[in-house]
């Protein structure tokens, strides 16, 4: 076992993660990326230099940390081309609902951390939440953390369990955002402004409102009232939007993808 990278699937997520490694200083000769898709490999090494293979060699079985990227329904082919020599390395997953003991089953390790990252890691602005098995210790964590640096923030949970509530709030959540983004746009085409200007003012809205409220101490619905003045347009528009229970909707939409993700867990 050495300090080399092996990635199990070379796709977006892994992608977005080599690129950052190598724009920190990663040689990319030290990342070993086992990916079958051609024009993919054909990509990473255009692209950052790294060397992929169809199938996995002697240096995925020498690496000292192996990053499963491949979709969790080829997970289990995927952990038996690889041999047997994963047993001592640190496996970190980025699959949803693959569960850590289903991973530590197939590669031999109990040094396994599961993250659930989003899609805003390919431009360097994800969070991801990350659940470590008892046998990582705090080196593994940092490992990992440097790992997933490039892509945004990390975020340790306690239990496995809490990674579906991960999963559900922010794994799933860009699609919530641009679920609104679609409709202040089409809101704004309604209402008689051309296309390119309805997303430009929406896009800038979502974006400047959520870096507002992160930089502020104060709690959302206190941001919120300070620009609902009574009887004026926001108020009209929240009331409609309080008839419509759609605060609830969104809750319990969000509780349906947790409980989705416990389903394909268990499956």
């Amino acid at each position: 076992m050495d300090s080399s990278i092996a990635f199990i699937g070379g796709g977006n997520m892994a992608t977005a993660l080599i690129g950052g490694l190598v724009a920190s200083g990663t040689d990319p000769r030290s990342i070993q990326v086992v990916e079958p898709f051609e024009p993919q490999r054909e990509r990473l090494w255009a692209e950052h230099g790294v060397f992929a293979t169809p199938v996995a060699d002697s240096a995925v079985a020498r690496a000292g940390l192996v990053v499963w990227a491949v979709k969790p329904q080829v997970f289990a082919e995927a952990a038996a081309a690889c041999g047997p020599g994963l047993t001592n390395a640190l496996h970190l997953s980025v699959m949803a609902g693959v569960r850590s003991d289903t991973l530590a089953r197939a590669t031999g390790s109990e040094r396994v951390v599961r993250a659930m990252p989003n899609t805003p890691a390919l431009i360097g602005q994800g969070i991801a939440g990350l659940f470590a098995r008892e046998a990582v210790s705090a080196t593994d964590r940092a490992l990992v953390e440097a790992v997933l640096r490039p892509t945004g923030t990390t975020l340790w949970v306690e239990t496995e369990a809490d990674l579906d509530a991960v999963t559900a709030l922010s794994g799933s959540g860009p699609a919530y955002v641009l679920y609104l983004l679609e409709a202040m746009m089409a809101a704004g085409a309604s209402m008689g402004l051309p296309a390119d200007q309805a997303r430009a003012l929406a896009l800038a809205t979502v974006a400047g409102t959520a870096e507002m409220a992160r930089r502020s101490a104060e709690p959302p619905e206190v941001l919120r009232a300070q620009v609902t003045s009574k009887g004026g347009t926001t108020a009209a528009a929240i009331g409609t939007l309080d008839r419509g229970a759609v605060k609830e909707c969104f809750v319990e939409a969000m509780r349906n993808a947790q409980r989705r993700a416990v389903e394909l867990g268990a499956d």
